[in-house]
Order: structure tokens, then sequence, then C-alpha cells
């Protein structure tokens, strides 16, 4: 597919636009480009009316303390410091498209390195195992502004409604809450708006709304900082699982089912770490015009 943004002729940039359940993003590789303003071309492009519409633009780029580095950016032009949908994308990216024969590689990202393991059918990857460390509770690294040294558990008045969470970072920080009503019903956009912007996160936050199906299966719908409500979030079904499992609702191991497919999530009782299992999935290449 080929794809021109813009009607006059400028700066042609090659993508590859990929899905993580749903969470896409648009991918330039960045051995062979070189891109400015990252974070307008980002904005520009993910427009889902007037660019190529993703939840963001990913660079694969080298690294000097990895085999690649990973440099992300969301709709709104902000830079994120992890995704884990993303990451597996760029596993995907790299392997296909014969950057490395490796099947266990290391991704740097502003969150730290990390490890990731691929899972290949037919000399291709289909899922991506990521080890995506260990979970932050403690306030002020996550940052949170809060007068005890956890939000666990922990309530906070939105718009009139009290909603009952825990503040993890992931990488980046989120604020996960339990719903027990109909999750499909939601105002998800509404609340995830005022809750990312409130006072207590700095930083602004990505808010997790989840169901409990049972001790091994959640439901999960995500409002993501800068780029809204997104089909899926990898670091958010980490930190779901994360919550969901100290506040005594569900096991270390459990189904985690998004608006754009399931993510298999484990919390190691032995590492503290989090392994997140999912799918990369290419949707398109083209060329696009950033000028």
């Amino acid at each position: 597919m080929q794809i021109s943004y813009g009607l006059k002729a400028g700066v042609f940039m090659r993508f590859t636009k990929m899905h993580g359940c749903g969470n896409d993003y648009i991918y330039v590789n960045c051995f062979e480009e070189d891109i400015e303003k990252p974070n307008e071309v980002s904005k520009k492009l993910s427009e889902r009316h007037f660019g190529i519409g993703a939840d963001g633009l990913i660079l694969i780029k080298p690294s000097n303390r990895a085999d690649f580095k990973m440099a992300m950016y969301n709709a709104d032009g902000s830079e994120g410091s992890m995704c884990g949908n993303g990451i597996r994308c760029v596993a995907k990216y790299v392997y296909d498209n014969r950057l490395t024969k490796k099947t266990k590689i290391t991704v740097d990202t502003l969150s730290g390195v990390k490890k990731l393991q691929m899972n290949i059918k037919n000399d291709k990857v289909d899922t991506v195992k990521v080890d995506m460390g260990k979970p932050v509770f403690l306030c002020d690294n996550i940052p949170v502004k809060f007068q005890k040294r956890y939000m666990i558990n922990e309530e906070i008045n939105v718009l009139g409604r009290i909603f009952t969470g825990t503040a993890i970072s992931m990488g980046n920080p989120h604020f996960v809450t339990f719903i027990k009503e109909n999750l499909d019903e939601m105002n998800i956009d509404k609340f995830g708006r005022e809750i990312e912007r409130e006072p207590y996160f700095p930083d602004r936050v990505n808010v997790e709304f989840v169901k409990i199906i049972d001790k091994n299966h959640i439901k999960l719908r995500v409002f993501e900082r800068g780029s809204g409500e997104t089909l899926a979030c990898g670091t958010g079904a980490c930190a779901a699982v994360v919550a969901a499992y100290i506040n005594g609702y569900t096991s270390n191991k459990v189904r985690v089912s998004l608006l754009g497919g399931d993510l298999y999530i484990e919390y190691d009782n032995v590492s503290g770490h989090v392994f997140m299992t999912g799918p990369a999935t290419v949707i398109c290449t083209g060329d696009v015009d950033i000028n």
C-alpha cells in the first residue's frame, strides 16, 4: 500500500503500520531513515482523518546498550516511556525484516532495557513474550502526589463519583480502578480524561478500568494518556493484573481481555517481574510525505 500525506511533493518517509491487539502505531526503521521533529510527525500522522491514523509513532533505532532502541511518541506528540503492545511489534519488525536472526533480543526504552522472546510460526513472529520488569509502587517514583507512600486501594473523587484504585508504574504511570457495573456501558472517555489530569498525577496517568471475571480472567478498558481510549495497552494490562493480585482479586497468572484481543500476564512471585505474552500484526507498509 502506498500512501501520500498532503497535496505537494515533499520529504517522504518509509513506514510500516502495525498493531498489538488493536493498539496501533506507525513504525519507522531509523537504521535507514532520519526523522526530524518526531513529536510533530507523530501528531500529524496519527490523526485518523488526515493522516495515516494511529495511537502514535515508534522509531526503531540503534542502541549502545541493547540490540535495538525503541523511541515512542503518543498521538498528541508527547514522548512515552514504554508501550507493551508497541515493543512486541518492534520484535516482529526486526525479525521479519531480517534486522536480526535472534529470537531473543533486548530493546532499550526510556523505562530501561527490556528482554523479549519471539515465538516463530512459518518463519515469522507470531507472538512475543516480554519481561516487563518489576512494578513500582512507591508514590514518589511513579510519580503520585499523595499523603501516603503508596496509593493502594485508595479512593479519589472524580466528577462526583468515587473511584477506588491502585497506582503503579510499569515504566509509565497507571491508576487501576475496579468496576462492579457493566464495563461496556462505562463512559471511559469522560472519566478517563478527568482522572488522567487529576492533581495527584503530575505527569498525567494511564487509567485502567477493570472488571473481575474470575481468579484467572479480567476484562479491561484503558484510557491512555496522550491518546484517549485505545483498543489495548500492554503496560496497562500488566498494571491491572498486579493491582488485582495484590488486592486479592486474582491469581498471579491472568488472561486479560481488552477491546482488541487477549493478553496473557504473569506476575512472577519469585523474581517480582511481570511477563506479558501477546500477538503482533502488520497492517500495511508505505511511503508518506512528512513535509
